[in-house]
This record gives C-alpha cells, structure tokens and sequence, in this order.
C-alpha cells in the first residue's frame, strides 16, 4: 500500500509528492526533522517533537513553524497508513527553495510528513567509537538539522565494523551520543548521561528516561564507555536499548539491573500515556 505524503498542507500520492530541486533542504542541508514513533496509529510523544522542531528551527534562524498544521499533516497521514504495530513518522521542515549559494530564497518554507512501518531494534545494539568528535560548540549542537552527512559517514563506518551504531565523544574528549541516539552508562553504581553542554541532542526518549526512571546529567570521559558497567541507548524507535559490545569487547551485563529497571519503567508509563 502507498501511504500518500503530506506535502505544505496538501496530502499526495508518492509519486506526486515533490519538492523543488531548489529547495536548500537538498541544497545546502538547511533545514531540521524530527522522527516521531507511531504505536498501532498513534503519535507517541507529538508535542515534545513538535515542541523540538520549533526549537531547532529557532536556533537555525527559520521561520517559525506552523505547529498546528503539522500535527494535522501527521494525524491525516497516519489516518491514511495502515495500522502497523510500529511506525517511523518522519516531519521534515526547510527553509524552502533559495540561490544555488548559501543565501536563503524568499519563496516560503516546506514541511513534509512521511509514515513508514518501522522494523525492531534487535534486543541488544553493538556501538563503535568513531575518530571524529562531536563539536560542542558549533552552531549546530544540540540542533535537529537536516545536515547529517557526519552521521551517515559514522554510521558506515560502525557497519563496517560489525556496529549497529556509531558514538561520538566531543572535542572535550568526553563521551557525547550516538548518530540516532542518546547514551546511558552505569558506573559506580550511578546511572549517568551526558549533560546537554556535552554537544548531544536533547533527546525525548533520554528525557522520558530521566524522569520516568531517573539517573544523572554528567559530563564523563570517552574511557567510561569502556569500563562501564552496564549502557544503553535510547532513541524514539528503540525506546531504550541495551549495548552489549563497544568496539568489539563486551560489557560485563547486558542487559544489566539497571538497564532492566530503566526498560520497565519506562514501558510502563509510555503505555499508560501516548503524548507525555
């Protein structure tokens, strides 16, 4: 089944749903996403992406997003998907169409909503550590932008290795997060992740975690990574992973008590609340 594509208000075929070659999302990679989970047809978590996307679309200096009528964009193509057990929502949001440079256009913005059925993560992930750092300070940290060619290249590169995800550390030398992805480790006893100062994204899984669980907001070195106890990740479509091998060597538990703990929690109250 094809499931039509939002497209700036307009719900569309697939092969009908296109935006300019001009558009500076394709250009230049000046625009933001967010990924959003949709549980048997329903939008897990909507206004904390929504509330996301008008977040990095301030800090990019874009117009401001027209939130309601992207929450109807993705209620109409939800409406129009099958009912998978899991889907992948994908809100993506640009400057619009501009000059080949890097100058905005004035022709307007473009939001597009795309639903896809979205497969599992296996039970437990395998990360890599990769040599290029995350930088902290750079306009873009902690910003949703559609210019991930440095997550795609990491992401090839974990692969390669036998990876299922890619983690940076910053220019800091300490641990930052993954491609997709916030992580968690236990050391000492402590559940820690790393602070939003570190340069990773406010992620609303990560968030979820803190409060439906708990843990610490830490800035840590890349080496606790090694020597962790226990670690997972945690993204919309994973919800909370275990890791079992960094960089090839396996951690002591996975998934550990804590990890455990933390994977109920957070079940338990998701289930019990679609927009928290």
């Amino acid at each position: 089944m094809a499931v039509p594509i939002w497209v700036n208000g307009d719900l569309l075929d697939p092969d009908k749903a296109v935006v300019s070659v001009f558009d500076h999302g394709l250009m230049v990679g000046d625009g933001v996403f967010e990924t959003v989970k949709s549980v048997e047809g329903e939008a897990f978590a909507l206004t904390r992406h929504l509330d996301r996307l008008a977040l990095s679309a301030k800090r990019m200096d874009l117009p401001e997003p027209d939130l309601a009528a992207i929450a109807d964009g993705v209620r109409r193509t939800l409406a129009a998907a099958p009912k998978w057990p899991l889907a992948r929502i994908r809100i993506t949001y640009t400057s619009g169409p501009g000059p080949l440079g890097s100058d905005r256009g004035s022709d307007g913005t473009t939001a597009i909503v795309i639903v896809g059925e979205q497969k599992p993560f296996p039970t437990t992930g395998d990360v890599v550590v990769v040599p290029w750092p995350r930088n902290e300070r750079g306009a873009l940290a902690g910003v949703k932008s559609t210019s991930y060619g440095d997550n795609a290249k990491a992401l090839a590169y974990a692969k390669e290795r036998g990876g299922g995800e890619a983690i940076f550390e910053n220019l800091a030398g300490d641990l930052c997060e993954g491609t997709g992805s916030n992580i968690f480790i236990v050391t000492g006893g402590r559940l820690v992740t790393p602070t939003l100062d570190s340069g990773c994204l406010a992620g609303v899984t990560r968030a979820l975690t803190l409060e439906w669980y708990g843990g610490e907001e830490a800035d840590v070195p890349i080496s606790a990574l090694y020597e962790a106890d226990e670690a997972f990740l945690t993204s919309t479509t994973r919800d909370i992973q275990p890791i079992r091998l960094v960089n090839g060597k396996a951690l002591p538990q996975a998934p550990g008590p804590v990890t455990l703990a933390a994977m109920k929690a957070f079940a338990e109250r998701s289930a019990g609340d679609i927009d928290p």
